[in-house]
């Protein structure tokens, strides 16, 4: 028999999150539960994913919006969307590792594009990926996003994103028309 799932909800963090939120951030990239789904960071980077105080910063600036994605009450994803130079900017997309594959990541980005098409009227979506992230890339292909060739460093050395486990590592710019 199917089990009918709640629907996904879609909502603005609050600073009552901040806990949940780096919590949840933390499992989907760093440390062995973050083993568990695809998009673990653990074999290039140890530490931080998301600095508390840098969060609270992203909920509180205007046009800024970190999205949850919930089902009866329940945290299963995030992602931090906001205005930066006239487009849209998609980051700190996680979502919960053992749900990882059954599209509520999906939805989630398809959320954050509405608001930055949507609400915001900009007229595309960027991203920073770590350009050695092949599989994550190709995710975003899928769905619409290219690769721009801009590069930008890794802030290696600012212990709030990570403590890098190789020297090469930088971002590439991804970018989507909307």
């Amino acid at each position: 028999m199917n089990e009918v799932l709640a629907p996904l909800i879609f909502r603005a963090a609050t600073h009552d999150d901040v806990d949940a939120l780096v919590v949840l951030v933390t499992s989907a990239y760093r440390g062995d539960v973050s083993r568990q789904g695809w998009t673990t960071e653990a074999d290039l980077l140890d530490g931080n994913r998301i600095d508390p105080d840098v969060l609270r910063h992203d909920i509180s600036r205007p046009r800024s919006r970190v999205l949850i994605a919930e089902r009866d009450g329940r945290m299963l994803a995030c992602a931090h969307v906001a205005d930066e130079d006239g487009h849209g900017y998609f980051g700190m997309f996680s979502v919960r590792p053992d749900l990882q594959g059954g599209g509520i990541g999906k939805r989630l980005l398809d959320e954050a594009e509405r608001v930055v098409r949507e609400d915001w009227k900009l007229p595309s979506m960027r991203m920073t990926v770590i350009d050695i992230r092949d599989e994550l890339i190709a995710f975003y292909e899928r769905r619409g996003y290219r690769r721009t060739g801009v590069y930008k460093p890794f802030p290696h050395g600012d212990e709030r994103f990570g403590k890098p486990k190789r020297d090469d590592l930088r971002f590439e710019v991804l970018e989507k028309n909307l």
